[in-house]
């Protein structure tokens, strides 16, 4: 009994660290989640796609595993331009909430100075 619940923890373990590496696949990898450095090649032989010379970003260290990085460059660039394109979104909006209170810390100023020289 033992022996099936440690390999039970050990297959649940496994299956929560590739769900881990499917989901962390977002915008351009800068590690892999084993440790490793990712790095840029190019598929020299049309083994996955339609279009030779495919580039990749790839885990220095790929096993065809699941518990490592290999994404296709254009996806990973696309993913982080629009992650980038969000990002400046927001900074321009939280820029345009910052002028709104600028205007409104300018007429409280205005409004205290003119109630000081009421009083």
């Amino acid at each position: 009994m033992e022996e099936e619940l440690r390999d039970m923890k050990a297959h649940k373990a496994y299956i929560s660290q590739v769900d881990f590496v499917a989901n962390a696949q977002q915008g351009i990898p800068q590690l892999c989640p084993c440790g490793s450095i990712m790095k840029r090649t190019v598929d020299e032989v049309d083994t996955y796609d339609y279009l030779p010379r495919k580039r990749f970003f790839i885990c220095k260290d790929f096993e065809n595993d699941g518990l490592h990085f290999r994404q296709p460059w254009v996806m990973a660039v696309e993913e982080e331009v629009e992650r980038l394109k969000q990002r400046v979104h927001d900074h321009d909006k939280l820029l345009r909430e910052c002028e709104a209170l600028k205007s409104q810390v300018r007429r409280l100023g205005e409004r205290v100075a003119d109630l000081e020289r009421l009083h």
